[in-house]
């Protein structure tokens, strides 16, 4: 790119922080620290035209766990990890809320379902460890979160009863990112979109940053990639794409709510009288790691057998659009959340929950300075 002189004055130069990554993580980092130093010159670097990744691409969900999910947990995690990880999930919404307001966002706490498949036993073994965590949960919530609902959706080939959770909520992830990034510009904060970073390296006192337009110094470098981690840091996260479709709008659908089938790896949920469906990373789990944006003939199949067969039996449907995000996962649940050099620091490895942990994961960043 052949830059001015003022591009580069007022763009480029005494550069306190630079962000990589404007999704929810990036933006939240850069709200905390011009909180913090309010003359401070930020500057967020974003490689799409929109916020890559997931941010924008993901299903809204306002949720910390389903309870097939934590039970699986507890395989692998004592019950004071899965505490830890679950409040970081309540809290990190409690402040999304905070930040942008409900009404803003357009949350709902319409409940959260859990559907189980009539072909294996997990509402069983679900239903064996719901007083088990329910207790665990308590000191968050005054009720039990997890109780049995009948299918009173009518949804075909699952089982006779739902887990529910009646804190479980939904947002319009648009309007929350829309409104994150407007509150962003107005302190000043400088976002400069179609700006891939290429690679970085530090001296004593400022981080030279390369990127596919121009190279600039900065005196500190915060990476809030998550998905796209990979291509810039040696951390232990991987991305996983999630492909998603929703329909054309139905009318009088009486679906509302989050749910989730098969222990997460299918949701969805209503919007503006559609559907939105999610999933299937499961059906290939080697295709799915992949930064690559796209869908596949095999996991579109099965969201559309899905839609068919459980969700709407006997209803017609026409699919509006499809795409998928792309998430950071790891071999861990918890997210990296760490100072890596000098003046190098990283928010990645939000494992899917980047709605829930998001804006906390970038406080705890912005923090590290």
């Amino acid at each position: 790119m052949n830059l001015s002189y003022w591009e580069i004055k007022s763009w480029l130069t005494n550069v306190d922080y630079t962000i990589v990554g404007s999704g929810i993580v990036g933006l939240n980092c850069a709200l905390q620290l011009k909180k913090r130093f309010p003359k401070s010159n930020i500057l967020v670097l974003e490689k799409g035209v929109l916020p890559q990744g997931a941010s924008t691409k993901n299903a809204g969900f306002a949720c910390f766990g389903s309870l097939s999910e934590i039970v699986d947990d507890l395989k692998s995690h004592s019950e004071e990890e899965i505490i830890q990880l679950v409040k970081k999930r309540i809290d990190g919404l409690q402040l999304m809320r905070q930040t942008l307001g409900d009404k803003t966002i357009d949350y709902h706490q319409l409940g959260g379902y859990e559907l189980f498949s009539n072909n294996d036993d997990l509402l069983e073994e679900c239903l064996s460890k719901k007083e088990q965590i329910n207790t665990l949960l308590k000191p968050f919530f005054a009720n039990d979160v997890y109780s049995l609902k009948e299918n009173t959706f009518h949804f075909q080939n699952i089982k006779a009863n739902y887990i529910f959770n009646q804190f479980e909520g939904q947002i319009d992830t648009g309007k929350m990112m829309e409104s994150l990034l407007n509150k962003v510009q107005l302190l000043g904060i400088k976002i400069l979109n179609n700006i891939a970073v290429k690679s970085f390296s530090e001296d004593l006192n400022a981080v030279k940053v390369k990127t596919n337009q121009f190279e600039f110094s900065t005196s500190k470098l915060l990476i809030a990639t998550n998905g796209f981690a990979s291509q810039l840091l040696e951390e232990n996260v991987k991305p996983a794409r999630a492909q998603v479709l929703i329909t054309k709008p139905i009318r009088n659908l009486h679906i509302k709510g989050t749910f989730h089938l098969d222990k997460g790896y299918y949701y969805f949920r209503n919007i503006n009288n559609r559907i939105l469906l999610g999933g299937g990373r499961n059906l290939d789990f080697k295709a799915e790691e992949t930064s690559a944006f796209g869908q596949t003939e095999l996991v579109q199949n099965k969201l559309e057998g899905l839609l068919k067969m459980t969700i709407l039996p006997n209803i017609p449907f026409e699919i509006d659009s499809r795409w998928s995000g792309i998430m950071g996962v790891g071999n861990q649940k918890k997210a990296i959340v760490k100072q890596l050099n000098n003046n190098v620091f990283c928010g990645v490895r939000l494992g899917g929950m980047g709605v829930a942990i998001g804006s906390l994961v970038g406080k705890e960043l912005a923090e590290l300075i």
